[in-house]
């Protein structure tokens, strides 16, 4: 393997300004991650704090034991245990068959961070991944995207689920799984590795009950030897150990409102979009309704004192949501404001791992986390990563394409102009001058016809309207059967556009991690573990 850094545009201006340490940007935050010195303010600020480590790592220990097990697991959740260890956390959705790319690339983000910042600061740092899945967006986690016959199709996990269960209670139908996910290895092609990845994606379907499970059984498998400790924002015995953190979050709800509220005025002020969507009666905690099987998002009831649905499904006082609180958390859950409160509660967070998007909404979070006396952790932008396989790069020599420009726009543009190119100008031009000579001898005939009978106009221009199409049918019948004479060519355009900008986006937001692993093996997690990385903001190319 090689890594090239090569610099893109952020996805957005808030991401570009973010990367590069603007000091208008930077006063949404308390550290800045490019400085090393944040890190050492951070364990500073960390001493001073209390955390239930002990309860936690246990609540580790007997989660992940499910899934696959390692020494450097048990190393990690010991360090946890110690009085001066601290974590370097990110988190996303239970994606089916782990959801796209950058999933995959979050992680080795974590582990490699805390790998780095363990070796420079001289103290425990633990990789943790948060499993969110006590969010309810069953859209976003049950497709993945492949190729068939050239083209990107999103196959849907078949089992339609229309409530707003936590997916963690979405239970996984293996039976139908197993065909699906055959069906999906099917169009990545037969290699040498299809036998052994296909056999550890059933393998790990097999004690699966939910989503989470399956997408934690994989995780769990591919980098177990890293050390890698997960939790899963969604599991009841967890929501238990943070019943005092959801009692506080009662009890500050219109703080905590208030101080998002104000943050985003800040942030509006500096020109940038309010990523929250939030009122100014947000209770910013969600209760679970057994009785329909949902997620429902509560509201302040500023006449009542009260919180109630927005519907009116379920309502509670004051007093009736802190006794849930306190005797039945695990009803309770977080929303995009109180998670990073949550997260920051439970551990010692010596920095969080976020995509572009999650670093914008934690930019409104400050004042909230100054409400209770916190500071956020440094913020590290992800790696963006794009896998460039051989063929691919010879595609892209051979049509003369350049990298960095086929990842910002793609090759649509440079694929038009070698059509273009090959069209044959004599033949073009005969076929504009028969367009032209019937436009001119149609208008004649229209002149001559509204004195016979004005009724013959629209049928005219109708059968006008038909000849220059029919012209134009075979125009484009001969620009087809030149490029079907160049069509290797063009098929190479389309490989390039597939594997590395498709659709339009991204190649780590698009396809998932089991075509690479399919064809070059379980190993590649390893071996792409083994890579040196910067944090520096550059795009990551790792040439397979």
């Amino acid at each position: 393997m090689e890594m090239l850094n090569l610099s893109l545009p952020a996805a957005n201006r808030f991401a570009t300004d973010y990367l590069t340490g603007s000091p208008g940007l930077q006063s949404f935050f308390h550290y800045n991650f490019n400085e090393k010195n944040a890190y050492i303010h951070r364990l500073d600020e960390l001493k001073n704090r209390s955390f239930m480590r002990h309860e936690l790592a246990d609540h580790i220990q007997s989660f992940m034991s499910s899934y696959a097990n390692s020494e450097k697991i048990t190393d990690n959740i010991n360090k946890l245990r110690k009085e001066d260890s601290v974590a370097v956390i990110g988190g996303q959705q239970a994606g089916i068959l782990t959801g796209p790319l950058y999933t995959i690339h979050k992680v080795i983000s974590i582990i490699k961070l805390a790998e780095q910042k363990e070796a420079e600061l001289g103290v425990p740092v633990v990789p943790v991944f948060w499993i969110a899945g006590e969010d309810h967006d069953y859209q976003e986690v049950n497709h993945v995207y492949v190729m068939k016959d050239n083209k990107q199709e999103k196959w849907v996990y078949p089992e339609k689920n229309l409530e707003k269960k936590m997916i963690s209670e979405v239970c996984i139908n293996r039976d139908l799984c197993y065909s699906w996910v055959e069906e999906i290895m099917e169009t990545y092609g037969e290699t040498k590795h299809t036998k052994e990845v296909l056999e550890f994606a059933l393998e790990s379907l097999k004690t699966a009950e939910s989503f989470v499970d399956f997408f934690a059984t994989i995780i769990m498998e591919l980098f177990k030897d890293s050390g890698l400790l997960i939790v899963d924002s969604g599991n009841k015995e967890l929501r238990r150990l943070e019943k005092d953190y959801f009692i506080n979050q009662i009890k500050n709800h219109r703080e905590i409102t208030s101080a998002v509220l104000g943050q985003q005025e800040r942030t509006a002020g500096a020109g940038f979009a309010n990523m929250i969507d939030i009122s100014e009666n947000a209770a910013n905690l969600f209760f679970y309704d057994e009785k329909v099987n949902e997620r429902i998002l509560l509201q302040f009831d500023p006449q009542s004192g009260g919180f109630s649905s927005k519907n009116g499904e379920v309502s509670f006082t004051y007093e009736e949501l802190v006794v849930i609180g306190n005797e039945y958390p695990e009803k309770l859950s977080n929303n995009v404001v109180t998670r990073p409160l949550m997260q920051e509660w439970l551990f010692p967070t010596l920095a969080f791992i976020g995509g572009p998007g999650e670093i914008a909404y934690w930019a409104e979070l400050k004042l909230a986390f100054e409400h209770f006396s916190l500071k956020m952790p440094p913020l590290v932008p992800r790696l963006n990563i794009t896998l460039l396989e051989r063929s691919i790069e010879s595609d892209l020599e051979e049509l003369n394409l350049d990298l960095k420009e086929v990842l910002i726009s793609g090759t649509n543009g440079h694929e038009l102009k070698f059509i273009d190119s090959l069209k044959d100008r004599e033949v073009e031009e005969l076929f504009e001058n028969v367009k032209t000579m019937l436009a001119d001898q149609y208008k004649v005939i229209r002149e001559k016809s509204n004195g016979i009978d004005p009724v013959l106009m629209p049928m005219l221009q109708k059968n006008e309207s038909i000849l220059i199409k029919q012209v134009e049918f075979m125009e484009d019948k001969i620009v087809e059967a030149i490029c079907r004479k160049h069509d290797h060519i063009l098929r190479k355009f389309t490989r390039v556009e597939n594997a590395l900008r498709p659709g339009g986006s991204p190649q780590e937001r698009v396809w998932n991690p089991f075509y690479y692993l399919n064809k070059f093996g379980l190993d590649l997690i390893p071996d792409l573990l083994k890579m040196d990385y910067e944090f520096d903001g550059t795009h990551k190319i790792i040439k397979l």
